[in-house]
């Protein structure tokens, strides 16, 4: 059997990292990573030529504007690529009839529900950056079937840029940090999403599921509840850094774009559909500080 071949684009972010190092590691895979230097989704020309130039059999578009604050300030920039970048993408994986998994986020949710959220749930997005995230979901889910939106939450890596770097760089320097605590929800493991990824990627591959069972939304977290506070707590505690943390509220910690009160996600429908289990949140950060360590 043909080894599928994977286009992973925004391959230099966390996930698209994680995605090709796990891939790396199995042969049922033959997986190409590409950043913006050498495809600029938002150029609908240079998308159009590279699908139709190679043959791909799955894309995982991990592409987006993330700088949620700076979004605000380039709403021009954060619209071509979480919009106008998803486009190119669905109508390419259309005219190819090559699924589509699309990584969204939790920040299209803004409700103070006490109950883990469901796919259906209503959005409310609030500024650019989640706007435009909850658009380029729709544009997909409209243009192109099978399209897999998968919407996740406080992702970090040992790859690049996130929270757990900053605080253990920053409890290294410091005596005490000012952390929220009334902002709730779950850290992901860039990791562990590659991976449930690949493997519901490979399920279809081995035929056990249809690609069509792939459209819609899905949530991807793992496990388990905690605030930006605790989430800092667990991280000094397991690496024995002596650093205070004292809880406060957002509003004493503003920023330009307001976050999720509350974007504890549910994932029995991905569970369900998949059958994959999901690590609690305190294992992958055990396995990611593990990683930086080594």
């Amino acid at each position: 059997m043909q080894r599928p071949k994977l286009l992973v684009t925004g391959a230099n972010g966390q996930l698209g990292q994680e995605l090709l190092h796990w891939a790396s590691l199995f042969s049922q895979f033959e997986i190409i990573g590409l950043d913006r230097s050498q495809l600029d989704i938002a150029k609908q020309e240079a998308v159009d030529e590279y699908f139709s130039q190679n043959d791909i059999q799955f894309c995982i578009n991990c592409a987006a504007y993330t700088a949620v604050d700076k979004a605000e300030n380039e709403p021009a920039l954060a619209q071509a690529i979480n919009v106008d970048g998803v486009r190119h993408l669905a109508l390419a994986c259309h005219r190819q009839n090559i699924p589509l998994i699309h990584l969204s986020t939790d920040y299209v949710y803004h409700g103070l529900s006490p109950y883990p959220i469901k796919e259906d749930a209503p959005t409310d997005p609030q500024g650019v950056y989640a706007k435009t995230k909850l658009e380029g979901e729709q544009i997909a889910l409209n243009l192109h079937r099978p399209c897999m939106i998968i919407r996740t939450s406080w992702v970090y890596s040992s790859f690049g840029h996130n929270f757990v770097k900053t605080m253990l760089r920053l409890g290294r320097s410091r005596e005490q940090l000012n952390v929220v605590f009334d902002q709730i929800g779950t850290p992901t493991y860039a990791r562990h999403l590659a991976q449930a990824i690949l493997q519901i990627i490979d399920r279809i591959h081995l035929e056990q599921i249809q690609a069509e069972d792939i459209h819609g939304i899905f949530h991807y977290s793992n496990e388990g509840v905690c605030s930006w506070y605790d989430f800092a707590i667990a991280i000094f505690q397991q690496t024995g850094i002596d650093c205070q943390v004292y809880p406060i509220e957002s509003k004493d910690y503003p920023t330009p774009a307001q976050r999720p009160p509350f974007s504890v996600l549910n994932k029995e429908k991905l569970k369900h559909h998949f059958g994959l289990s999901i690590p609690h949140w305190t294992i992958g950060l055990n396995e990611c500080l593990a990683e930086l360590n080594e």
